[in-house]
């Protein structure tokens, strides 16, 4: 057997060099952890959140849990509006909602999907308190226990919750509501109301045993007190459940169908009820079928009213415009290039603070003076006429159309052409060509047999820039693009900052993505990224 190889201090010399190793890659770890951590937080947390919200639409589900549970097995595609039992659990929702100061968020969520619902969710919000206040009239004329605010905690809370309560200093999270085990089982919908009510009270740092007490509480008592099983109930409790159905009977309790069709006869309205259960599911598919001029309709995925298809269009004007920024670029970037890794180094080097001079001015002042140069009135169209090019009353329209943000951002990203393209024209040896032309070559069979490939590198490095770069502008283009020049970007940032419409801007962004990625993969397969180089 051969004798095991040791290291100095005496260990094994493979398990020596594994450890040193590991050391090695522990601190190259460390070195780049930073970069890493920075990458993850700045790109790729960012990109994450942004395909959840592409998808995620819990607050229907979150905010109107009863009804979504009622509204399942509603027939969408009929004519008939919902039954009573859909109603009924609508006020019970919305009259948390209302506490909860949630209704208007939901209203908003869903006018995304079908204009006006967000004015219909806060003209009901205002007026659904009303529903149960028949009840609490009378229950309230009949005994005065009724009247207190702590009455609904008394009778379904344990006595360990109510002096927990009593005792919290109303900061940080409050007790969670005990509910008795005989109420639970007589009033099943009224204790599942009032713990709703009691968490988004604790949540506000309030006490649910002295806020008022909502009218729906009757409302729901009222109805279920009449049926609600007394085994396991004590005398008092018993007694007070016979009052209560004393006084309640042959009293009309409110009905919320009629009350809500009173509110806005728009709750009579199939569509109305078609989005919100559309819209139910915890995650949803809508905003990437409104990102492509679709919606979700009784059938299924449809086509939207040919007025309101935008996002198409913006995106196939953003792919031609990027496009056509793209070769513009390279027409005028390439012989720039080719003159700074031509020209002695004084020369290029003051061509290059000219190719530079660009970044050190601000973005908006050079959209800025793009939109002085371009405007009929402005320099270009008046030197334009001077010359006689054109007539002074047929000034050419260069600006708010696709021309003008053409021309701005060919003009913002020249620089980003010119670089990758001067680095790699740098390393091409001129005795190349002068070999050519030595052979026989003509100047033009030099550059296009010799150079011009050599450069194709460059012009791929810059082409990825410039085309990536271009597509996700958009304060060039809506400063000079006006209606017919502005890319899908502004339609995303318009989302982000203007109708809070993040789920959509996300699946706007998200489909955005993905087509850079098409790109860069057909690009790679076609040309080779490994072929591409900065110099």
């Amino acid at each position: 057997m051969a004798e095991q190889v040791l290291a100095a201090d005496g260990r094994p010399l493979k398990a020596s060099l594994n450890r040193a190793l590991r050391r090695q890659k522990m601190r190259a770890l460390m070195l780049i952890a930073p970069l890493l951590l920075f990458i993850l937080v700045s790109f790729v947390m960012p990109i994450a959140d942004m395909l959840f919200r592409s998808v995620e639409n819990q607050i229907v589900g979150e905010t109107l849990p009863r009804t979504v549970v009622e509204l399942a097995d509603w027939d969408a595609a009929g004519e008939a509006e919902p039954d009573a039992a859909v109603f009924e659990a609508l006020a019970r929702d919305l009259a948390i909602a209302v506490e909860e100061k949630s209704h208007t968020r939901l209203g908003s969520r869903l006018n995304y999907e079908l204009t006006g619902v967000s004015s219909l969710f806060r003209k009901t919000g205002r007026k659904v308190d009303e529903i149960g206040e028949t009840v609490q009239d009378a229950l309230e004329d009949a005994a005065p226990i009724w009247k207190e605010r702590s009455v609904f905690g008394g009778l379904l809370g344990t006595d360990d919750w109510t002096n927990a309560v009593d005792a919290w200093d109303e900061t940080g999270a409050g007790p969670a509501f005990e509910a008795r085990p005989e109420m639970q089982a007589a009033l099943p919908d009224t204790t599942s109301l009032y713990r709703s009510f009691t968490e988004i009270a604790m949540e506000a740092g309030d006490n649910p045993l002295t806020e008022k007490q909502l009218p729906i509480f009757f409302h729901v008592l009222a109805q279920e007190v009449t049926t609600a099983p007394t085994d396991g109930l004590s005398d008092a409790q018993a007694a007070l459940f016979a009052d209560v159905q004393t006084t309640v009977a042959g009293l009309t309790l409110d009905d919320p169908k009629a009350l809500f069709v009173d509110i806005d006869e728009d709750w009579g309205s199939t569509d109305v009820w078609r989005t919100i259960q559309t819209y139910s599911p915890a995650y949803t598919d809508g905003y990437f079928l409104n990102s492509v001029d679709r919606l979700k309709g009784a059938e299924g995925a449809e086509l939207r009213p040919e007025n309101e298809r935008i996002y198409i269009t913006l995106f196939i004007r953003t792919m031609i415009m990027s496009f056509t920024i793209t070769v513009s670029c390279i027409l005028l970037g390439y012989p720039i290039a080719w003159l700074l890794a031509n020209l002695p180094a004084r020369k290029a080097n003051l061509l290059m603070i000219l190719v530079l001079l660009p970044f050190w001015t601000s973005l908006l002042v050079r959209t800025s003076a793009w939109k002085v140069l371009l405007q009929q009135q402005g320099v270009i169209n008046d030197v334009l006429v001077w010359i006689g090019f054109v007539a002074d009353d047929s000034r050419l329209q260069l600006i708010n159309n696709q021309t003008g943000t053409i021309i701005a951002m060919t003009h913002i990203l020249l620089p980003f052409m010119i670089l990758p393209l001067y680095s790699v024209m740098q390393t091409i040896p001129p005795s190349y060509l002068r070999a050519a032309k030595s052979l026989g070559a003509t100047n033009w069979t030099a550059f296009w047999r010799v150079y011009f490939p050599q450069s194709i590198p460059g012009i791929g490095a810059g082409s990825i820039l410039v085309f990536i770069l271009s597509i996700g502008y958009y304060i060039t283009p809506e400063i000079v693009g006006g209606t017919k020049g502005v890319f899908i970007s502004n339609r995303i940032a318009y989302h982000i900052s203007s109708s809070l419409n993040w789920g959509l801007a996300a699946a706007l962004g998200a489909i955005l993505l993905a087509i850079v990625l098409i790109f860069y993969w057909a690009y790679d397969r076609i040309v080779g990224i490994d072929n591409v180089k900065l110099g």
